[in-house]
């Protein structure tokens, strides 16, 4: 789980800028979006396929 400490005289706009870093960092966006619907079968597994493709290709690169 993310979490941000705000110092004393830290604004709102710093630590929420922090926030937003870490929470990018740690990858939670997409795995939200892919949660956020039902997934059926064959999307999954078009999904794997694409990631191998992508995988795949930036390791010959």
């Amino acid at each position: 789980m993310t979490q941000v400490v705000i110092g004393e005289n830290e604004g709102i706009e710093s630590a929420l800028r922090r926030f937003k870093r870490q929470v990018s960092k740690a990858g939670i966006f997409p795995d939200i979006k892919r949660k956020r619907h039902f997934e059926t079968p064959i999307e999954k597994r078009k999904r794997k396929a694409i990631a191998r493709r992508r995988k795949r290709y930036s390791r010959n690169a």
